[in-house]
């Protein structure tokens, strides 16, 4: 149990690190929202997984699914509370 929870703040760090990379501007969130930028993309990546391939039930994504989903989760985080303005 322990080594699961580890390994999704590890899941959810690095992908959401990477989108962070990925998606232009600067993000100004901790790492705590990084990790769960990088959880929620998971669950975001193995949803459309889903629905594409027909597996069943919610289930988190592999390493890139879950990076996909961080990108698509912080690009509508940003749009939704206006914390990002490209050019500044």
């Amino acid at each position: 149990m322990l080594w699961t929870i580890l390994g999704w703040i590890v899941l959810g760090l690095v992908a959401g690190f990477i989108a962070r990379a990925v998606v232009p501007g600067k993000d100004d969130i901790g790492i705590v929202m990084t990790i769960v930028l990088g959880i929620a993309g998971s669950f975001l990546g193995g949803l459309v997984a889903s629905i594409f391939t027909g597996w069943q039930g919610f289930q988190p994504s592999g390493w890139i699914g879950s990076i996909i989903g961080a990108i698509v989760v912080l690009v509508v985080y940003n749009k939704v509370t206006g914390r990002k303005r490209v050019g500044r």
